[in-house]
């Protein structure tokens, strides 16, 4: 869940720079649902006719086009010769792929037991990597190459002989194949549904492994799989898969868990003998010595670890400490440094998630007058300081927003839908309405009661009863107290309407086993969503998810409109298809009303002490700074921090 947004320090040499993407310091392993695409064999065309059949490739893309040539020395947005030594310490801002950013209790992270640390894909090595310059890209780590088949089902690898785990076994294809099969049966849920349409991971001889897809994948289920962590099939014929574990498993990656106290800290050390540190996918990349997760359940005591230079690096979520609690001598005396960092990255769905497997949501109308209810420009101005702008859009800040009414192009894919989804799909899309700003906006509350009568409710005294005769009442479950100024005048609107409601925090394990369990009413959520669309989008809205435990989909979304428009987005073949299909699933979900959307913020605001250097140009599709900066100790002795 994110308030606020940050900034960036100064490259070696002092000079500053400007970023312009959204800082992912949590980015977890992309894991995404499977596609249910109705014809086998249904490829992105311009993946199938650039790739299949092809001699073998260095990398692959949804659509076919890959920025690095053969034979590249290294990504564009890395100093190759990065000094590697140091540390940068920080606290996971949000939340990640089944981890934990306020405590953990394991370093099994790709099960949907227990609560693992965010960054511990960094301990694992994949078959390709991302390029963060390119919106989708993925060139070979593990792999050196990758042959498809006539038909785009088969993507043969050919592994790195070098390739070795932390204890120095080498990592062979059967490693690949077990890894990718346990996932397949016994990963989290929505790593399974990433990996249904994999059929087979077939050993083709000790450095050679074979992925078969069924033929009803989408464009970008073979890149997910290239994501996949690669374990270790001996090790895991000691130890139980499916279990959560303390011992941190092995590993070979570039880093590997260091000192950790549960629920404290947990420090990832740098393996300097890493068998793939010289390959052009890892240089000048993880050069600091440790990176070191500090766990706090109070953003006020976080904030004062980082006054104290126990944090080096902040990413403030907070509007009104960004703009009044930066006023420290460490920041006078220019010690620490303050930076906006423009993020033109979609800026994800963050809202109010209400859960539509509780009957009392299951009306249209009651949802669209609980958002009624919320005076985002009243908290904009009084509580944020201004910093935010509202999101209406499940793909904001980005060309997949939907805009005034459908286009042509939009109609073809929405007209099939008439009379099974609201009408108002097919009018301008739907967005909240701007309030007056005093907080108690009459007239949005009278549409809220209008809306809430139409729909059967009525008024028992102070009361706002369901047409069943029980009493609306819904509870606001939160994992910290941070929200509670901004729930509470929320909640005081909602009650003019008769509403009970309340704000209840709990620790930071029971929120997430209750978000599993969808043992809510309402949540709060942000999603971060790519420049290139794929199967995670089933988890969030797709209505197979609905009911799958622990998926994305909080609020329950079960539409066949929905999944018809999720199935386009994912079977597009160019990216202006998938645009189109986007903006027309954009408009029914906003339609339904599933969520009360929140704000978001075009930028990062960012703190930090003056210890890193970093490259002049930041990579446009992702901020990663504890992959790619480096520590600089002169400037660290000078100001005196480790």
């Amino acid at each position: 869940m994110v308030e606020d947004r940050p900034k960036a320090p100064r490259a070696a040499g002092g000079a500053r720079f400007d970023l312009d993407r959204r800082t992912v310091l949590a980015g977890a392993v992309a894991f995404s649902a499977a596609t249910l695409l109705p014809l086998p064999g249904r490829l992105a065309r311009a993946d199938v006719e650039q790739n299949a059949g092809a001699a073998a490739r260095h990398g692959l893309s949804v659509f076919g086009d890959l920025k690095y040539p053969a034979g590249f020395s290294h990504f564009d947005y890395v100093v190759p010769d990065a000094p590697k030594d140091g540390r940068i310490v920080f606290t996971a801002p949000f939340w990640t792929f089944n981890q934990n950013p306020q405590t953990f209790n394991t370093f099994n992270t790709f099960i949907l037991k227990g609560d693992a640390p965010p960054r511990m894909e960094l301990c694992f090595d994949t078959l390709m990597v991302r390029a963060l310059d390119e919106p989708d890209a993925v060139y070979g780590l593990i792999a050196e190459t990758v042959e498809i088949s006539e038909d785009g089902n088969v993507y043969t690898f050919t592994l790195r002989p070098e390739a070795r785990f932390h204890d120095e076994s080498p990592l062979t294809a059967e490693d690949v194949a077990f890894s990718l099969m346990t996932l397949k049966e016994k990963g989290h849920p929505s790593i399974r549904q990433g990996l249904r349409e994999l059929d087979d991971a077939r050993v083709e001889d000790p450095h050679k492994v074979s992925l078969v897809f069924s033929g009803k994948q989408s464009r970008k289920v073979p890149l997910i799989a290239t994501g996949m962590p690669i374990f270790s099939k001996a090790y895991y014929s000691r130890y139980d898969f499916a279990q959560t574990t303390l011992p941190p498993p092995l590993s070979s990656g570039p880093y590997k868990v260091g000192r950790h106290e549960v629920g404290r800290f947990v420090e990832y050390e740098r393996v300097k003998s890493w068998w793939a540190a010289d390959l052009p996918v890892s240089r000048g990349h993880y050069n600091f010595d440790r990176i070191r997760l500090e766990f706090f359940r109070d953003r006020q005591v976080d904030f004062e670890a980082f006054k104290k230079g126990v944090l080096t690096f902040r990413e403030e979520f907070t509007a009104r400490t960004w703009a009044t609690e930066y006023n420290f001598p460490a920041v006078q005396d220019g010690r620490v440094i303050r930076e906006e960092i423009p993020d033109g990255r979609p800026s994800g769905a963050q809202g109010w998630y209400l859960n539509l497997r509780r009957s009392k949501f299951s009306d249209p109308r009651v949802r669209q007058a609980l958002g009624l209810a919320f005076d985002f420009d009243w908290t904009n101005t009084s509580l944020f300081f201004g910093a935010y702008k509202r999101t209406s859009s499940y793909f904001q800040n980005s060309a997949m927003s939907a805009e005034g009414e459908p286009d042509a192009a939009e109609l073809a894919l929405l007209e099939p839908w008439r009379g099974q989804v609201p009408d108002a799909v097919f009018g301008p899309a739907v967005a909240p309405p701007v309030s007056d700003g005093t907080g108690q906006d009459r007239a949005m509350l009278r549409e809220a009661d209008r809306l809430l009568r139409e729909a059967g409710c009525r008024r028992d005294g102070a009361r706002l009863l369901l047409p069943s005769g029980e009493p609306l009442a819904f509870e606001f479950l939160s994992n910290t107290n941070s929200f509670e100024r901004v729930v509470l005048p929320y909640i005081g609107n909602l009650e003019r309407l008769g509403i009970r409601a309340n704000f209840r925090v709990v620790d930071p394990a029971q929120y997430q086993s209750r978000l599993n369990d969808y043992d809510f009413d309402i949540a709060s959520r942000r999603y971060s969503l790519s420049a290139t669309l794929g199967e995670e989008i089933r988890q969030m809205w797709g209505s197979e998810a609905a009911s799958q435990p622990g998926s994305s989909n909080l609020s329950g979304i079960a539409d066949p409109a929905v999944d018809a428009l999720i199935n386009a987005v994912v079977a597009a073949s160019t990216r202006e298809e998938m645009t189109v299909a986007a903006r027309a699933l954009d408009r029914v979900l906003r339609a339904g009303h599933y969520w009360v959307p929140q704000w978001y913020k075009p930028i990062h605001t960012v703190a930090m002490w003056d210890v890193f250097g970093h490259p002049e140009a930041p990579p446009t599709h992702g901020f990663t700074p504890e992959l790619h900066w480096w520590y600089d100790r002169e400037r660290a002795e000078r100001i005196g921090i480790r």
